[in-house]
């Protein structure tokens, strides 16, 4: 008679109780051991800056799944408050530990190490102050809740600019908080974004009253009674009763790696696509292993909990005797700022160019639904692509619309190896309350589709910044009313003219032919009609703004910003 299989799991947050449930559900007999360091298990721990905020207000509802379920319904023993001290792979015994000191060893016939990552904490002359806190474990989330509840405090620092950093943030101003963020580099979530949709969510952060320090490093805290007061970095000084560090985390591998099993360059346990490591009897998950990213096939690390919920599915499925493989990941995020959504796939522009490609892009201010229907909110699309194949490479957006339907549209047309051509024919769902006739997203693809055949040009935001400061001679041809202009107006005297677009034909002698010309209008509909005009008409150096003053990221003259205005011309859904 055949024993029962034996399965071990080292860690209990999203992989290792996934893996647990898929594998009972494969194997009614296996005898599974879930190992947990911490009391909780599948804690839903994106969920913790929403309870800090006090958008969740049980406790109890982040506990996902209760040991006593895997214990009672599952038949899963659970050892929480224990931890993994030594992988023992001649032997396959785990040896483990309690609080009490007590030592035991598990024997196993299949392992599966889902330790997940560690926040990078800071350093530096302080940092052993009081008041200075990830938010990483339920014990953070419930130590924070209480700390701001208290109402004693008033000025938080935020040390990075991530998701977590930018999560938190919005949790502490919630909380009545004044919230500075301290990033080194140059803009929000800087790994994620491009500067343009950063630039869009960082106006969001702002009026709701946030101060952005980007380009700083934090050099050390400055305390009293052994309570933070200051944070001192190479750009100033910022007063603070409560930081918070959230600049970014590491993969737990030291088990693994003491194990003899191989890591892999970016950092984590390296795995096969059926998640197995170097050794055929153990298996890894979620934020401690390396991913193929879909696009580059070069490996990546992936801390989502979405990510550890399919390898844990995996992993339960081939321990069990199956054989199911994880294809990669495209780094599809979602993240919520005040009234905005910002949500990005695939690769950045950056990426992209530093990958090799030749990168067209777009940049598409649209609303999630027809112009007519009440209730339609902004957004601004960024679509990368390759220009001599059109395969889409990467997304981004920003807006009160709904951006997260935009980017699991793309997310899901990248990972069928789409091309801009099959994009702006996609069959997307379509009534006035829902979506315009044509999505933001068939319009992004159709404006790569017009750069690729050369029927247009275009000039983004940065780029004529840069013209505009260096003082350039160049005609900034500007095709609204001047009511519209003198709402909002890109802030270039020198090189501006104004010529509404239904004046234009007529006064075709007022701009030089031999003239460089840069058309903008409220969202590039207009001002794309404009160059066609002009190029029909013998114009040879004409290009549009990409996105117009909805995309432009700089402050405006005038008395009303474009994102404090209502609604968008219904012309937009006339595609491009």
């Amino acid at each position: 008679m055949n024993r029962n299989r034996k399965i071990v799991i080292i860690g209990g947050t999203a992989c290792g109780p996934k893996t647990a449930a898929r594998a009972r559900r494969c194997d009614p007999d296996a005898d599974i051991t879930i190992i947990e360091q911490n009391e909780h298990l599948s804690s839903a721990t994106c969920g913790f800056p929403y309870y800090v905020g006090g958008l969740i207000t049980r406790r109890n509802t982040l506990e996902v799944v209760k040991p006593a379920h895997f214990r009672n319904t599952l038949d899963v023993r659970v050892l929480n408050h224990t931890r993994a001290l030594e992988i023992n792979r001649r032997e396959q015994i785990v040896r483990v530990t309690n609080p009490a000191g007590e030592e035991a060893s598990l024997a196993y016939d299949k392992l599966v190490i889902a330790t997940g990552s560690t926040p990078i904490m800071l350093s530096g002359a302080g940092v052993e102050l009081g008041g200075i806190y990830p938010l990483w474990t339920m014990l953070d989330a419930l130590h924070l809740r209480q700390l701001v509840e208290q109402r004693k405090m008033k000025e938080a620092v935020i040390v990075g600019s991530g998701l977590v950093g930018l999560e938190t943030a919005e949790a502490l101003v919630l909380q009545g908080l004044r919230v500075t963020m301290v990033e080194a580099l140059d803009w929000l979530l800087p790994k994620l974004l491009d500067f343009e949709i950063a630039a869009y969510a960082e106006r969001e952060l702002k009026k709701n009253g946030m101060e952005l320090l980007w380009g700083a490093r934090v050099l050390r805290f400055e305390g009293e009674d052994g309570w933070v007061k200051e944070v001192i970095t190479d750009r100033k000084t910022l007063p603070a009763d409560l930081v918070i560090s959230a600049i970014g985390t590491r993969p737990n591998v030291k088990l693994a790696a003491d194990a003899g099993l191989e890591i892999g360059k970016a950092g984590g346990i390296s795995v096969d696509s059926r998640l197995q490591t170097s050794d055929p009897n153990i298996y890894a998950g979620g934020d401690c292993v390396e991913n193929v990213n879909r696009i580059t096939l070069k490996k990546t690390l992936a801390p989502m909990g979405s990510t550890a919920n399919k390898h844990g599915r995996i992993i339960g499925t081939n321990i069990t005797g199956g054989n199911e493989t994880f294809p990669g990941v495209l780094g599809t995020t979602v993240v919520k700022a005040f009234h905005y959504n910002l949500g990005r796939v695939g690769l950045t522009e950056a990426q992209a160019l530093e990958e090799g490609y030749a990168v067209e892009t777009s940049l598409i201010p649209g609303l999630d639904h027809a112009a007519y229907y009440p209730g339609a909110k902004k957004m601004l699309l960024k679509l990368i692509a390759d220009r001599k194949t059109g395969l889409i490479l990467g997304a981004q957006g920003v807006g009160p619309g709904d951006v997260a339907k935009r980017i699991d549209v793309l997310a899901t047309a990248i990972s069928f190896g789409a091309t801009v051509d099959d994009l702006a024919n996609l069959d997307l769902a379509y009534a006035p309350p829902y979506n315009s006739a044509m999505d933001p997203v068939h319009n992004a693809a159709n404006v790569i589709r017009n750069k690729q055949s050369g029927m247009t040009e275009a000039f983004m935001p940065m780029e004529l910044k840069k013209k505009i400061d260096s003082g350039e001679e160049f005609i900034l041809l500007d095709v609204r009313s001047p009511r519209e202009r003198e709402h909002c107006a890109i802030d270039a005297a020198k090189q501006t003219k104004l010529i509404p677009l239904p004046d234009l034909r007529a006064r075709l002698d007022e701009i030089p032919k031999e003239a460089e010309i840069i058309v903008y209008c409220q969202t590039s509909i207009r001002a794309y009609q404009a160059q066609r005009i002009l190029k029909g008409h013998g114009f040879g150096n004409v290009r549009f703004l990409d996105g117009s003053i909805a995309a432009w990221p700089y402050d405006t003259l005038g008395s009303k910003p474009y994102a404090e205005q209502s609604g968008l011309p219904i012309a937009l859904d006339a595609g491009i």
